[in-house]
């Protein structure tokens, strides 16, 4: 079933595990995501990146997640992910997604926070749950985000902006980065810790894809309820179909579809397995 953010998270903050958010980006990505929590009997996060608009259409999206999650008897939130359109925020909220994020990390603190203070206004009235970023997350290998200057999120000003913007869910940046690392993750847990100090919403770790398990783990237990997982999907499916394709002359693309949604589960799988932190 579809539910909002802020319910999907309140129980992985509460018990110190985090929900999986998955980016899709067509009809195998979504199934690959909703049928593994589905098999695993966990809460997913469907997220659809705003830079994937020509891919499909927003209502597409929230037609086929609410058609593959309606008998799902697990929590499923459907998120717009990385959106800075107020406008696309509005219509993904009208079509159906139960979960958005508005992103002005890119602007100075005052119109980030004012933006996000009108998104809670718009979403709230609808029951959809709002993320909003602080700081900056840089650009690693293989993504497909935007390029960005890391900038470590202040504990101070993440006081502010959920005081007032009224948000549900907060990204941070304390050194994961968008896609896969070039060299060694160098990531700040003790800055994650004195943010958590201070905010009592849940936290969101942009960056999941390739850093290491035990600092998942860590980031988790101190705040994070809410991982995104993105360029590791694009890289295992890639790949592997490749290998797929090299291995048999004669393939339907109906065949070829299949596979791809066994190489999403696959990454989906690894990651929702350690996100519950036992």
């Amino acid at each position: 079933m579809l539910v909002p953010l802020q319910k999907a998270l309140a129980d992985a903050r509460r018990n110190r595990y985090a929900i999986g958010s998955f980016n899709v980006y067509n009809s195998e990505t979504i199934r690959g995501v909703v049928e593994t929590g589905i098999e695993m009997k966990l809460p997913t996060i469907v997220a659809f990146g705003a830079s994937y608009m020509p891919n499909m259409r927003l209502k597409d999206v929230a037609a086929l997640t609410r058609s593959m999650a309606e008998d799902a008897d697990i929590p499923v939130v459907l998120h717009l992910d990385h959106c800075k359109s107020l406008d696309v925020i509005k219509e993904a909220i009208d079509v159906g997604f139960t979960s958005v994020m508005y992103d002005g990390s890119a602007l100075p603190f005052a119109e980030n926070l004012a933006n996000a203070a009108k998104v809670v206004k718009m979403a709230h009235a609808a029951n959809v749950g709002v993320e909003a970023e602080l700081g900056g997350i840089a650009k690693g290998e293989d993504s497909n985000e935007e390029d960005g200057t890391e900038i470590y999120t202040s504990p101070d000003e993440a006081v502010e902006m959920v005081r007032e913007s009224g948000i549900d869910a907060l990204a941070v940046s304390i050194g994961t980065v968008h896609g896969m690392y070039a060299g060694e993750p160098r990531v700040d847990v003790n800055r994650l810790k004195m943010i958590s100090a201070v905010v009592d919403i849940p936290l969101v770790l942009h960056g999941g894809s390739g850093t290491p398990e035990a600092i998942i783990r860590e980031c988790i237990a101190n705040g994070i309820a809410k991982i995104n997982v993105n360029t590791e999907i694009s890289v295992h499916t890639i790949d592997n179909v490749r290998k797929y394709l090299a291995a048999n002359d004669k393939v339907h693309l109906s065949k070829l579809c299949l596979e791809e949604v066994s190489y999403i589960k696959q990454v989906v799988k690894k990651y929702m397995e350690f996100f519950q932190n036992k």
